[in-house]
């Protein structure tokens, strides 16, 4: 589908979420008309129509937050889009990381697997960058390199054969927990992220 083929409503505008490209968490919601659209792709920056001011604008022109486009998805009927972004600094202009932060009455917001594995990844990348190895397990586990880091993550390969071999579903996934958050560490370690692993997964899938 291209840009011609999208089906704008009477006003010229369709709605656009923007949802985080490693996480999957949705971000934001704005408008775009078809000139946005078109700087959009040429750019791979994120940009927007704005109802209020009646006019184009990009995300980040005055918080320096933008947004750079790795993706986009068209719905099935062409009448709505999401960017996948790789956000630089907080979505929202509170200076959450996402719009969608508060709750209606008191349904609890849920949170998807992809949005707790990078809460867990940056949590430990913060107190990487603190560099007190009293602030937590993790940042003591950091400090003793990598020698320290990858004996862990073979510990708990093993541990997870054991839960495996016991069959006890919550002890292989305590053990499997136990492995990922270590790997998580190793990566840090290392300069590296998940995303770095996620790439290379979809790699093998072609």
């Amino acid at each position: 589908m291209n840009v011609d083929a999208l089906n704008f409503s009477m006003d010229g505008l369709l709605p656009v979420v923007v949802q985080h490209h490693q996480s999957g968490a949705v971000l934001m919601v704005g408008f775009a008309n078809r000139e946005a659209v078109l700087k959009t792709l040429e750019s791979r920056h994120a940009w927007f129509f704005s109802r209020s001011r009646q006019r184009l604008w990009e995300k980040g022109e005055t918080s320096g937050h933008y947004l750079d486009v790795r993706g986009l998805r068209v719905d099935c009927d062409g009448d709505a889009l999401i960017y996948v972004c790789e956000p630089h600094g907080p979505t929202c202009h509170t200076g959450e990381s996402s719009c969608f932060f508060e709750r209606l009455d008191d349904v609890p917001a849920a949170e998807t697997s992809g949005e707790a594995a990078a809460i867990l990844f940056d949590t430990i990348r913060r107190r990487q960058a603190q560099a007190d190895p009293s602030a937590s397990y993790g940042a003591r586990v950091l400090a003793e390199g990598v020698d320290r880091v990858g004996k862990k993550v073979g510990e708990e390969a093993t541990e997870v054969i054991i839960a495996a071999k016991n069959a006890d579903p919550a002890e292989l996934a305590h053990e499997i927990a136990d492995r990922w958050f270590h790997t998580f560490v190793l990566l840090a370690q290392q300069g590296m992220e998940p995303e770095d692993v996620w790439n290379e997964l979809r790699r093998r899938r072609h």
